[in-house]
């Protein structure tokens, strides 16, 4: 019995929600549109205000998917409901961000910058205003992309743990260590 996958999925009348022959669902609300694929022996059925997610059996696969999909599906209605961000922290001397129409350039030490660009419904600002370090805001429909090009962002300086320079998400605590003075 899935915890999970019994749940309902709470939908609001703002969001649209149709699903093709192809068990392709299609979610469009004020925030977007968002797609996801639908596993073959997963039903979706749209009651007045809620989706309630069905497996056609009680194998191990379909029991594991039936609480995956639910979640899927919930992350699709609150994205286009409502949106999902991150918010990245550059720490460091020198280190900036920008935004150059579409294009986000990042100075991050290196001899060169690094010039960015978004994929398409990924928006991103940089916020200079908020402290003496620049933050980073990454917002989208899609949860999982907005994750992922969070964390590719990340990946171009990641924070050491002898100074705390680099990219890192915003209250994310970096473990420190002591220097060579601590060695003898």
């Amino acid at each position: 019995m899935s915890r999970i996958g019994n749940l309902p999925v709470p939908i609001s009348d703002k969001v649209e929600f149709s699903i093709n022959a192809d068990n392709v669902a299609t979610f469009k609300g004020e925030k977007g549109t968002n797609t996801l694929r639908i596993h073959p022996d997963i039903t979706v059925e749209k009651g007045e205000d809620e989706l309630v997610i069905k497996r056609s059996s009680d194998l191990k696969e379909q029991r594991a998917l039936h609480g995956l999909f639910r979640s899927l599906i919930n992350n699709a209605v609150v994205g286009v409901t409502e949106g999902y961000t991150k918010k990245l922290e550059i720490i460091g001397v020198g280190f900036r961000a920008a935004m150059n129409g579409d294009v986000l350039e990042l100075n991050l030490g290196y001899s060169h910058p690094i010039f960015f660009v978004p994929p398409e419904g990924i928006n991103m600002e940089v916020d200079t205003k908020s402290g003496k370090n620049p933050i980073l805001i990454i917002s989208g429909v899609d949860k999982e992309m907005v994750g992922q090009i969070a964390a590719k962002i990340r990946s171009f300086r990641k924070p050491e743990p002898y100074k705390g320079k680099g990219i890192r998400y915003l209250g994310e605590q970096i473990r420190r260590k002591a220097g060579k003075s601590a060695a003898k």
